[in-house]
């Protein structure tokens, strides 16, 4: 498995079938893949901050690895709030580079 941003860049040999069998675009998170994770990882349904993220996942294209990384619990004392707090930050500055 591999990934690219370029995929019109590769060599047709390398992406060729039998080499490349499956290919995987994947898109922008938005907020609904945003609830699964923090569902998934952070063990939260609903939080009065969501609607402050999904206000900014309308305004900013963020990958689901970004999204991961900037939201998921780094210390083990990294609670729910905490997290959902990097991740807010992180959108905002996202936008402010924009």
């Amino acid at each position: 498995m591999f990934t690219t941003n370029h995929v019109y860049k590769l060599d047709p040999a390398l992406i060729r079938r039998g080499r490349m069998d499956k290919h995987v675009e994947l898109s922008y998170y938005c907020f609904e893949g945003f609830k699964l994770l923090a569902r998934n990882y952070l063990d939260v349904g609903a939080h009065n901050v969501f609607d402050k993220i999904r206000a900014l996942l309308e305004e900013v294209d963020m990958t689901p690895t970004d999204v991961a990384e900037n939201s998921m619990p780094k210390l083990a004392e990294d609670d729910a709030d905490a997290c959902l707090g990097n991740f807010i930050r992180a959108l905002e500055l996202a936008k402010e580079e924009r």
